[in-house]
């Protein structure tokens, strides 16, 4: 049984040399030159000091250097620790304490975070101008050595870093095309940031596919509408709130027939988004996956993404999926947490023993993830467990409140999350934002979501909001929803 492959990137530069790798409005690499630039990037952090194993710490937006840096890590055989950039300073040191780095690669703009921190700090301004030593890159990526570490959200307490592994990587890497295919013009629009395992994943997928990659720094819908419409990309990554940007800035246009996925990931998407989609004849391939799987672990195939609107689809090959209730296998239809099993789910979490044996029982990873299947095993995601709502006994799901405040046409925007309640326990409470133009009250979303909604279902109270709180990979932060109540801070 094979528990190695060849440096992913080296051999991709020795098979398809020529090819683009990688491109921005500025510039663009070849495989061959991609490889040339990491091999001198990883010199230069060789001179510096990082060794193999050293765990080392990146501060980046998405860039080429970026792409370099994380490459060069792998040469030298260090471990990528990639922070999301929306942190503040305490959050980032506490990661950097917690994991062990050694070292921390920062973005110019977040220079002043030097002296915040003992860790070794280097600017990416002050990297490029060393003199690279001479390296040989290691040869081989071992399936079970730690290659990225990213730390969960921390929904339910302090975030823990999680271990991905370079067979991690590559099966979710093989899961992903044994499912969506290959084409030679295949072209990835990455406008999800590279911290986040959605960006990240596109640059695996790169250099194991030999796949062009187009990156944006930062997601804006007109562009990515024109770079599409261009042709300049077939397929793309984004959650919910970065598809109705783009549906809406489209207006009367249509996507060329080049484009051939929009991978929707991040969460249940409202079904007036998916419909908006098939009505423009936009293939929209929803799916379901977490920083714990790598990526994507449950896609919808192309041939089911309008017979089964609204489901996340089925398990990618290699992996397996559950509904499991209290340790027995869930009926179809029936409701239960999501657990997922295959060779792209994490080794454990960093120097946390106790969670990693918690989350991982019997080789299952139990997501804390509540959906059920229909009768063909298609899954179907309702919410986190930690965001649902128990009022009086009844189990209230936020994104199908969402889903049927979304299908307004006033709004633009929502988010649901539970408040206290003397008689009930817990009620729904909801935050919207509307369109420019548009006018509504909340007593009349009151009334929209009662025709629409189980009595128990509908907002106790609406709140109308300038923003909603999403992290940079723009999935919505219900936690933090009840901070926007007037005079309530939490």
């Amino acid at each position: 049984m094979y528990t190695s492959t060849p440096n992913w990137l080296v051999q991709r530069a020795f098979l398809t040399p020529e090819r683009i790798a990688i491109y921005s409005e500025d510039e663009r690499r070849t495989f061959a030159e991609l490889h040339e630039a990491v091999v001198k990037t990883a010199g230069k952090l060789a001179c510096l000091g990082v060794q193999r194993g050293d765990i080392v710490a990146l501060l980046m937006r998405n860039s080429l250097t970026m792409v370099e840096v994380i490459h060069a890590l792998h040469y030298i055989g260090a471990i990528v620790l990639l922070q999301n950039v929306r942190l503040t300073v305490h959050e980032l040191r506490w990661q950097l304490e917690d994991s062990g780095a050694k070292w921390w690669i920062v973005d110019d703009e977040w220079e002043s975070y030097a002296a915040e921190t003992e860790v070794q700090t280097v600017k990416t301004s002050d990297l490029a101008m060393i003199s690279p030593a001479q390296i040989i890159p290691q040869q081989e990526y071992y399936f079970d050595d730690v290659a990225t570490i990213m730390y969960t959200s921390g929904t339910t307490g302090k975030p823990k870093g999680v271990l991905q592994t370079y067979g991690n990587h590559w099966w979710s890497a093989v899961g992903s095309v044994l499912n969506l295919g290959l084409n030679e013009t295949d072209c990835w629009l990455a406008a999800v940031p590279f911290f986040h395992i959605s960006g990240l994943s596109i640059l695996m997928r790169s250099v194991i596919y030999g796949m062009s990659v187009y990156v944006m720094d930062q997601f804006d819908a007109k562009k990515a509408n024109e770079a599409i419409i261009a042709g300049n990309a077939t397929i793309m990554s984004v959650v919910s709130a970065m598809l109705q940007q783009m549906i809406a800035e489209l207006g009367e246009r249509t996507y060329p027939s080049t484009f051939r996925c929009m991978l929707l990931g991040g969460g249940p998407a409202p079904k007036p988004l998916l419909e908006a989609c098939r009505d423009k004849q936009i293939p929209v391939y929803q799916t379901y996956g977490m920083t714990e799987t790598a990526s994507q672990i449950v896609t919808l195939a192309p041939e089911y993404s309008l017979l089964k609107l609204g489901s996340a689809g089925k398990p990618l090959f290699p992996a397996q999926l559950r509904i499991d209730i209290n340790g027995r296998k869930a009926d179809p239809y029936e409701a239960g947490e999501i657990i997922v099993k295959g060779p792209n789910v994490m080794k454990g979490y960093l120097n946390r023993p106790d969670a990693t044996e918690k989350s991982i029982r019997d080789g299952w990873f139990y997501t804390g993830d509540i959906g059920y299947v229909d009768e063909e095993g298609f899954l179907y995601v309702l919410d986190r467990r930690s965001d649902l709502i128990i009022s009086g006994g009844e189990n209230v799901y936020p994104a199908e409140i969402e889903a049927v405040l979304l299908s307004h046409e006033a709004v633009e925007d929502a988010g649901v999350t539970g408040i206290d309640d003397a008689r009930w326990g817990q009620v729904p409470c909801a935050f919207v934002k509307l369109k420019n133009g548009y006018a509504t009250s909340p007593e009349q979303l009151i009334m929209f979501c009662g025709e629409r909604l189980a009595k128990y279902k509908v907002p106790k109270h609406i709140y109308m909001v300038d923003e909603l709180p999403r992290n940079a990979a723009k999935k919505l932060l219900r936690r933090e929803l009840v901070n926007l109540i007037p005079g309530k801070k939490q």
